[in-house]
């Protein structure tokens, strides 16, 4: 479904300037504020690159197979396929990656995951200072995760709470939602037992509403952050910058290739 044009990150095609065709892809089986959220982030590369042909595939990695998914939304070979990911686990890594090699056009790239980056921690920040918790000393802050079997994927969770930790000159501990260690009721526990009497807020590491947001409420903070995008709200300019940029990346590669 194309929703949009978008333009910087061009390629060189027979001489002339080519638009950069984005392919946002998306897993999980979104509810309908999951996806109304993450389409205010699409949205906004839309707007922010308006020669652009920039359009969005929603993919159910559990029932779905992702090359057949990718087959039906990437026509064009110099298509850049953005993952909406925070961290590269194995669809990531393994179930799109694979899946390119089944394309029917050759030539598509898979650009990185979203995070860890700045960008990603602008907005946690952003979040949680919504709380009016952040001056208070006796709070704690823990990072909410969704959990991957990819330990790559893990070491990345832990490599962005240290960079929220950095920013709020704080500690963060990280707890999982599901498939790694700590679990996230686990650790908000945990720091209840080494810092008796302190609140714990949580920041969701989370790109949008749905199940996993529901199970950190759940998971026994004393306050939790809303995710990264949120339906009704315009999607945060870091985020768009971070979807293009992770485009850009992929598009000056090739320009730099057709050009040797």
């Amino acid at each position: 479904m194309a929703i949009g044009s978008a333009g910087s990150g061009i390629l060189l095609d027979g001489g002339g300037p080519r638009p950069l065709r984005l392919v946002a892809v998306t897993h999980g089986a979104p509810s309908a504020a999951n996806r109304e959220a993450i389409m205010r982030l699409v949205d906004g590369v839309a707007t922010a690159r308006p020669e652009a042909d920039v359009s969005i595939a929603f993919v159910d990695a559990q029932h779905t197979d992702l090359a057949a998914a990718l087959a039906e939304s990437v026509a064009d070979p110099q298509a850049i396929i953005v993952p909406l990911v925070l961290s590269a686990g194995y669809h990531m890594r393994t179930g799109l990656a694979r899946g390119l090699d089944r394309l029917p056009v050759a030539g598509a790239a898979l650009a990185d995951p979203l995070g860890p980056d700045e960008r990603i921690v602008d907005v946690l920040v952003a979040r949680l200072a919504r709380l009016g918790t952040l001056d208070d000393e006796d709070v704690s802050v823990v990072l909410a995760a969704a959990g991957s079997n990819d330990p790559r994927a893990v070491r990345e969770c832990f490599e962005t709470a240290r960079m929220l930790g950095a920013r709020l000159g704080r500690p963060v501990t990280l707890g999982f939602i599901a498939a790694a260690i700590p679990r996230l009721p686990d650790a908000i526990e945990t720091v209840r037992a080494v810092h008796p009497g302190t609140r714990v807020v949580v920041a969701a590491y989370l790109l949008a509403p749905g199940a996993f947001y529901d199970a950190v409420v759940l998971a026994g903070a004393d306050a939790v952050a809303e995710p990264l995008l949120l339906p009704g709200e315009v999607a945060p300019e870091s985020l768009v910058s971070l979807v293009l940029a992770r485009a850009d990346a992929i598009a000056q590669d090739q320009e730099y290739r057709s050009r040797v």
